[in-house]
């Protein structure tokens, strides 16, 4: 036969408060940690930035939708989040009686209503460029 092991078995039994495995760790010493990362938005629909510091561009296109308008609406801050966008469009479609959708350049807005969508971005308190 071969030669064995010397045992070198711990004790992990189980104290009054169960295993602690850094219960010996002296932490008097160490230097204050980061603060805390800042509280979410309570309400992920609203935006964390504030909507006068954004410029919003609007789009008339008709190119590759068989002849019908659309009013595009892009330069949303790159933190805005889907749902906020999600929201928004479904404001600005109620508001104006038709359809559009949410697209990765922006909201597209069915309709040729430039004007009645500066109104309700500005209403929002975004600063509104182009037609």
């Amino acid at each position: 036969m071969g030669k064995q092991k010397p045992s070198t078995s711990r004790d992990f039994s189980a104290g009054p408060g169960g295993f602690q495995p850094f219960a010996g760790i002296e932490i008097g010493g160490l230097p204050p940690g980061a603060d805390p990362a800042p509280e979410p938005s309570p309400d992920p629909l609203r935006p964390r930035h504030a909507p006068h510091r954004e410029r919003l561009v609007l789009r008339r296109e008709k190119a590759g939708r068989g002849g019908k308008t659309v009013v595009v609406i892009t330069g949303f801050a790159p933190g805005r989040g889907a749902a906020f966008l999600e929201d928004l469009a479904a404001r600005l479609r109620k508001a104006c009686g038709c359809g559009g959708t949410v697209r990765p350049a922006g909201i597209e807005i069915q309709g040729d209503q430039p004007d009645r969508v500066r109104r309700l971005l500005e209403e929002e308190g975004y600063r509104v460029a182009g037609p």
